[in-house]
């Protein structure tokens, strides 16, 4: 499956599929709206991931897991409703799409995404550099979009 995938964001949980690769998979669409400088469909993801959120079932998570989660999530709900109130300025949703990252980063870390994914990182966003998730080792810049495509470089793989 590749980034672009039209299917399903919101996926079931099963024995083969992480309880946060749902989110994952919105979290890819935010990604591409950024890469292809398309700010309504990244609002369009960032409310799909409140909603995500607010509807996930953390009773799914072991007890020791739930606050890790939660403490997350409580952080990831604000950033991506900013990006789903701020179509039509894509450089604030970008700002707000770099802390998701790091939210969406420290999650997969945590939780694992059932797949493997790319930690990606561009050293001129802000001035002090930014990172994004990928399924593919294939650059393409969400910070800068059309402007610096491929301006970055993998910096880790999660498993």
């Amino acid at each position: 499956m590749s980034d672009s995938s039209t299917e399903p964001a919101v996926q079931k949980v099963s024995a083969f599929t992480s309880p946060v690769n749902g989110l994952l998979q919105i979290y890819l669409q935010m990604k591409n709206a950024f890469v292809n400088d398309n700010d309504m469909d990244a609002a369009k993801a960032g409310n799909e991931m409140k909603k995500a959120l607010d509807d996930f079932e953390i009773v799914i998570l072991r007890d020791e897991e739930r606050k890790s989660f939660e403490d997350i999530a409580n952080d990831a709900k604000e950033h991506v409703e900013h990006i789903g109130l701020n179509a039509g300025n894509i450089g604030q949703q970008r700002e707000h799409f770099d802390l998701l990252s790091k939210d969406m980063y420290e999650m997969v870390k945590k939780f694992a995404a059932g797949e493997r994914i790319y930690a990606n990182y561009c050293p001129m966003y802000n001035d002090k550099g930014a990172i994004w998730l990928s399924k593919t080792k294939e650059i393409k810049n969400r910070y800068y979009g059309s402007v610096m495509l491929t301006c970055g470089k993998v910096t880790e793989t999660i498993q």
